[in-house]
């Protein structure tokens, strides 16, 4: 077996042809296909189902995929590793980030980062971690900081605490509730919501619940923040989120927040990353930076 059969077999996965991944890979198909065939014989099960649109991978084939990225990514983390330990800077790295971890940590971290390694490639992916899972398995990405998993991941993952956080709630300026100062205040209110769990309503619905109040009425859901925001902005719609999403949609003046006293607990935001993987000395500083920035940030609601 064969780095580069490894490489073929991934790029067959991701363009869904053996045409488009051998001009992909630069290469003549009938070779790619002899790869593919080579390493089906070596394996003794085939990777690939032929279908009207291309090619897809077998039961088997997935799992080989899956094995394969992760090998490649790792390979490609060794030479990115050896070069930075030389003094190069450069190789890449990747990111995941929740919106609150862009905006709680990106602006300390960044300048700490690119001042060291400004020429090692910086790939962000904004998302949260269902959708990011898969890559950090996979070894295609070297961390992803953001809300504590609803579910705790599986072992091969491990979890590190960064920051406690909170939610606040926010409304249109000149809302007519922009004065209150309790839950209670608010209870005939409309809601929007996009939350970091699959269970927004019965998320606030509780925190409601907590503090003897009937379950509010959700009118909107979205799976963006700039959704939220407009939605807000442009409806008499609440939103409750957390501290760092606020401040930065208050900030604006368009958007203001209601000074509700009760606590409103968020997950804290924590980093994850693969089990026994060493990140490269560039990944590293990264985690670093953001680690140094979590605990220099203020999860507390303003007064």
């Amino acid at each position: 077996m064969k780095l580069t059969q490894l490489r073929d077999v991934a790029a067959i996965a991701e363009h869904g042809s053996l045409r488009a991944a051998a001009r992909h890979l630069g290469l003549a198909q009938p070779a790619l296909t002899r790869s593919v065939h080579e390493l089906e014989h070596e394996l003794g099960a085939a990777l690939f189902e032929r279908r009207a649109r291309g090619v897809v991978p077998t039961a088997a084939g997935e799992a080989f995929v899956r094995r394969a990225r992760a090998i490649l990514a790792d390979v490609g983390r060794a030479r990115d590793e050896v070069a930075q330990t030389m003094g190069a800077g450069s190789g890449t790295v990747v990111v995941g980030l929740s919106v609150a971890a862009h905006l709680a940590m990106l602006p300390r971290a960044l300048g700490r980062f690119r001042a060291r390694y400004p020429e090692t490639r910086l790939s962000l992916v904004e998302g949260f971690f269902p959708a990011l899972e898969g890559e950090l398995k996979d070894g295609e990405m070297d961390f992803w900081v953001g809300p504590e998993p609803e579910r705790a991941p599986s072992s091969d993952l491990v979890v590190e605490r960064l920051l406690d956080n909170a939610r606040v709630v926010i409304g249109r300026a000149g809302h007519p509730l922009a004065g209150a100062t309790t839950l209670a205040d608010l209870v005939d209110a409309e809601w929007v919501t996009t939350s970091i769990t699959h269970r927004a309503a019965e998320e606030l619905g509780t925190l409601f619940a907590t503090h003897g109040l009937p379950a509010p009425r959700l009118g909107m859901q979205t799976r963006s923040a700039l959704s939220i925001f407009m939605a807000i902005l442009c409806s008499d719609a609440l939103g409750m989120l957390p501290v760092q999403v606020a401040e930065y949609a208050t900030g604006t003046g368009l958007l203001v927040r209601v000074p509700v006293r009760e606590v409103l607990p968020a997950p804290a935001i924590v980093m994850v990353r693969r089990a026994g993987l060493t990140l490269t000395p560039a990944a590293q500083w990264f985690a670093d930076c953001c680690i140094a920035a979590a605990h220099s940030a203020v999860a507390a609601p303003p007064a």
